[in-house]
């Protein structure tokens, strides 16, 4: 029998791609010591999406989760998160210092193993990375990402490809302890995983650790890993309901009853296994589990979506009551997929594909660049696989006023004033925030949400079971009761007849909107009534999202496209500009608050 190595990917992965990450520490460290007596000793414990999401919707220190997890998996596990090069733990690019101070961060809050990838496998952008984590005494997982192109596509994304990548590797003489294959989105089909892995057994030699990655979201999760095994990988990575199967990786139970009689051993006890998920599931039981997450989606090889992405995704299009815009996103991939230079669909880079779908959905097919897509096209984050179309370029280069570039994303970033540790530093002291290093981190790697944690302004967004409908109705009628709403009048002045409504400190007269100073007359007073201002322009929200940054307040003169305030949207920042120039009548929205499209965001006049 040939032993198999796994990784539980439940806490990290799970989590990602069941509930978007959005989980708090307290409610699932039984499981990690459940699982740990069972006898697994090799967790997936943060990094990637884990990371940020703690700040921006968990109101939680990341640091402060990974000691607590390695306090729960004991001092001889390993535990491993994850890094994307030179992103490290977040959408954008970062200096050399802050992922050098990565790489320090984790070895100190007891991280043994970083995972660490490039998107467009581009191998300059792993060289730096790799050396600060084995510099730091940590285990250097090094990968290759995989995925198949949807129906139709060539170029890249085959064995040749990906063996290519490995050479490209070690000719670069990245220094590493293993290597991953990593299929974010489980569309690699079983065929090419097993070309592959053979390769890169015959160039890696005997010794080498091999690892396969891989997700159920399409169905063929199981096979792939057969497969892998069987061209010579020496782990996989498996998880535990309910963060298993659909856009997880397989279930550990499901793993080693497909393996049964075969020469591969899991080395797991399945009725433990059993007992660990029962205490798994308790932990999850107050969650929302969205449906798309416990579901193979046969459309993903067309898209195609990671399962860490897809649900953070309809997560975020829930908040912004735009669910029903999702099977229109997930056909938009395909041909943003196409045109993107065939970087892998695996984060940053699906989410710079989704954000992409997402404004092809929602203003027409390119008639608005995702600024992160187009600095993908531009070169901003390394050279994609393949070139991305020349049209879509253009279009980037026009709408963000950017040039195409070949210049690594380092080089760039280390030569720009607004990143690394001293501007951290010096946001820091505008703040009067503590100067530590973990601080400096987490605002060069969450920005303006980073800021909000550290000045105990975050607020949580974590999806638990929603309320039944009945509480909800009675809430709605309570609420309503005791609403005022806005007033409809016929209005006739010398003979014409105008329809007057009247909402606040605004007056609609037959269909125009007017700001008014309204004034109530006390008893046998003259003087009271309503005094017509100017006209008002109002601005309204081109896309749902939750309002971020205000810039102006009532009464505050403005210039024509001023910005007004940022909205964030699919993890997207659109700042909202003024349409004329004008003073503020009225600010509508307040930070924090979720809008509509369409939504009054302010009125100018």
């Amino acid at each position: 029998m040939k032993k198999v190595t796994f990784m539980c990917t439940a806490f990290r992965d799970g989590f990602q791609s069941v509930y978007g990450a959005r989980v708090l520490t307290k409610d699932f460290l039984p499981a990690v010591e459940a699982a740990r007596d069972a006898g697994i000793s090799y967790f997936e414990a943060g990094g990637g999406a884990r990371y940020q999401s703690l700040y921006f919707y968990c109101n939680e220190d990341a640091f402060d989760m990974m000691d607590r997890f390695r306090a729960a998996a004991g001092p001889e596990a390993n535990l491993q998160t994850l890094a994307r090069g030179v992103n490290v733990v977040g959408l954008e690019s970062q200096s050399s210092d802050i992922i050098d101070l990565h790489a320090r961060l984790f070895k100190k809050h007891g991280i043994t193993t970083i995972r660490n990838f490039d998107a467009l496998n581009d191998v300059h952008n792993l060289v730096h990375s790799g050396q600060s984590i084995t510099r730091h005494g940590l285990k250097h997982q090094v990968c290759v990402t995989l995925m198949q192109l949807p129906p139709g596509c060539t170029g890249a994304h085959d064995a040749d490809f990906y063996e290519k990548t490995l050479r490209d590797i070690l000719a670069a003489e990245i220094p590493f302890d293993s290597v991953c294959f990593k299929d974010a989105s489980g569309t690699c089909v079983p065929s090419t995983v097993y070309e592959t892995i053979r390769r890169a057994r015959q160039i890696l030699g005997a010794d080498a650790f091999i690892h396969y990655h891989t997700h159920e979201t399409a169905g063929i999760s199981v096979l792939s890993n057969k497969a892998a095994l069987d061209a010579g990988a020496d782990a996989i990575d498996l998880s535990m309901a309910p963060c298993s199967g659909g856009t997880c990786q397989p279930d550990l139970l499901v793993m080693w009853h497909a393996l049964r009689g075969s020469e591969y051993d899991l080395g797991i006890d399945p009725d433990k296994i059993r007992e660990v998920e029962e205490v798994f599931k308790e932990c999850m039981a107050d969650y929302f589990l969205p449906p798309e997450a416990i579901a193979v989606e046969p459309l993903i090889p067309w898209s195609p979506m990671p399962g860490g992405a897809l649900t953070a995704n309809t997560q975020m299009l829930r908040d912004n009551g735009i669910m029903d815009k999702y099977p229109e996103m997930i056909k938009a991939m395909s041909d943003v997929v196409r045109k993107g230079g065939f970087g892998t669909s695996v984060t940053p880079v699906s989410q710079f594909y989704f954000q992409q779908a997402f404004n092809n959905v929602m203003f027409g097919e390119w008639q608005k660049i995702a600024e992160s897509y187009g600095k993908m096209v531009l070169g901003y984050f390394g050279r994609t696989p393949v070139p991305p179309d020349p049209e879509v370029v253009e279009q980037a280069r026009e709408q963000l006023g950017l040039e195409p570039t070949t210049t690594p994303p380092i080089e760039l970033n280390d030569a720009d004033p607004k990143k690394g540790i001293e501007a951290a530093r010096k946001v820091c002291r505008e703040h009067r925030l503590e100067e530590s290093e973990e601080n400096l981190f987490i605002i060069a790697t969450c920005g303006e949400k980073g800021i909000a944690f550290l000045k105990g302004e975050a607020t949580l967004g974590i999806r638990k079971t929603p309320k039944t409908k009945s509480s909800e109705a009675n809430v709605r009628r309570e609420n309503s009761s005791s609403a005022s709403g806005p007033g409809d009048y016929d209005v006739t002045v010398n003979g014409k007849r105008y329809a007057l409504r009247i909402d606040g400190n605004t007056a609609t007269v037959n269909g125009r909107k007017y700001a008014v100073d309204l004034a109530v007359a006390e008893a046998g007073h003259s003087g009271g009534g309503m005094v017509v201002a100017e006209e008002l322009h109002e601005v309204h929200a081109q896309m749902p999202g939750k309002v971020l940054k205000l810039f102006v307040n009532t009464g505050d003169a403005v210039s024509d496209h001023q910005p007004l305030l940022i909205l964030e949207a699919m993890k997207m920042e659109v700042t909202v500009n003024a349409p004329l120039a004008g003073t503020i009548v009225s600010v509508d929205v307040a930070v924090g608050d979720q809008v509509a499209n369409g939504q009054k965001l302010a009125s100018i006049g």
